[in-house]
């Protein structure tokens, strides 16, 4: 039934005849293909729709391997920050793939013909990040035997993407703040000031609200560099997308160790899809490079990836309180005992999860054993 017609006579008392009825059955009739076809021509641009918009986020985003609906929400996010000046945080767990996001971003913008320059702010001390960063004057220190350009200079009209950028010192985070706020910098040791034009972007896989309530990080400089934020998911959040990047990292180091496989075993992707991937696509990616040198089968089995085994897996016949406890003693044991990324973790907020740990009862001993 597609729906109804409804007739009246106003006009006149006389009731509908036979010929009335059957001018209503043709009508209706015809009234009904329209309508078919009219919904399956909706249908179908739908779904057109659809197969554009995949094909031109795989034709945007190459090196970006998800079709999840978590990793369509990143995509749309891109599409929608990439063209614009702000500064856009990305938050998420380590091995998330939090520079390629960046590096999307800097290649679909205005800015992709010019550099594109990350570094990882927690492998370096202040003085030596500061010296990258704003370059220094000869004779500023032991070893400054000519004048260097920083950076920031070096990505002038491009991006520079800082990596773990809730590392950085309270120094440096003011005169990170200078940058954002002035387009200025000054070299170690110069008392010139130069003009720089460049987008950060910064990744963290800190709490960086937290780190300003702590005191650890400075409040107006989280505000500047969270003009938007970007929260990468976790690979054990990504669903389908687990099989489609291990099938990738397959394809990729069997041909750079020219060795030739038919896929991986039933047994093999159901532990892949089971495992908890606590290292994320970093993990997964190793994994696989790794069952790739030790398999000598033509199928690769689950017995060669050499991890421990799944987990995370929600226990059976128990009871929804017993389901319930299970599920927020691994997230915290993921999540190192931090409650606040426990809590992003299960979506809720971070009174709902101490309410919970206190009504199940569960105290810090419980929670690290």
């Amino acid at each position: 039934m597609l729906g109804a017609i409804y007739m009246d006579r106003r006009m006149t008392k006389h009731e509908f005849s036979n010929e009335n009825l059957q001018f209503l059955r043709a009508f209706t009739n015809q009234a009904a293909v329209a309508i078919q076809n009219a919904q399956l021509f909706t249908n179908l641009e739908n779904e057109n729709k659809k197969l554009r918009d995949t094909i031109s986020q795989k034709m945007l985003f190459p090196e970006i391997i998800g079709d999840s609906t978590p990793m369509q929400r990143i995509f749309d996010m891109i599409t929608n920050v990439a063209p614009t000046t702000a500064t856009v945080l990305i938050e998420g767990e380590s091995g998330t793939g939090k520079e390629l996001i960046a590096r999307a971003i800097h290649t679909n913008s205005p800015r992709k013909e010019k550099p594109f320059i990350p570094i990882f702010c927690g492998s370096l001390s202040e003085n030596l990040l500061e010296s990258e960063l704003f370059g220094h004057k000869k004779g500023a220190f032991t070893g400054a035997n000519e004048h260097r350009a920083g950076l920031f200079e070096e990505a002038d009209g491009g991006t520079v993407f800082l990596d773990e950028i809730g590392e950085i010192s309270q120094n440096m985070q003011t005169k990170l703040l200078r940058v954002i706020q002035e387009g200025e910098i000054k070299r170690v040791g110069d008392t010139t000031i130069r003009k720089v034009d460049v987008r950060i972007l910064s990744a963290t896989n800190r709490t960086l609200e937290e780190e300003v309530k702590q005191g650890n990080f400075r409040e107006d400089l989280f505000y500047r560099l969270n003009v938007i934020t970007l929260q990468m998911p976790p690979l054990r959040q990504r669903g389908t997308d687990i099989l489609l990047l291990a099938e990738h990292f397959l394809t990729h180091y069997a041909l750079k160790n020219k060795k030739n496989f038919h896929g991986f075993s039933a047994e093999a992707r159901s532990y892949l899809r089971d495992y908890g991937w606590p290292g994320n696509v970093r993990e997964l990616e190793n994994t696989v490079e790794r069952a790739v040198i030790l398999c000598n089968d033509p199928v690769i089995g689950p017995d060669v990836f050499q991890l421990h085994s799944a987990e995370h897996k929600i226990p059976l016949g128990k009871s929804l309180k017993e389901i319930n406890r299970y599920a927020i003693k691994q997230t915290l044991k993921l999540a190192d005992g931090n409650r606040t990324k426990a809590a992003q973790i299960l979506d809720v907020s971070r009174r709902w999860l101490q309410y919970q740990l206190k009504e199940l009862g569960m105290t810090d001993a419980d929670q690290e054993s």
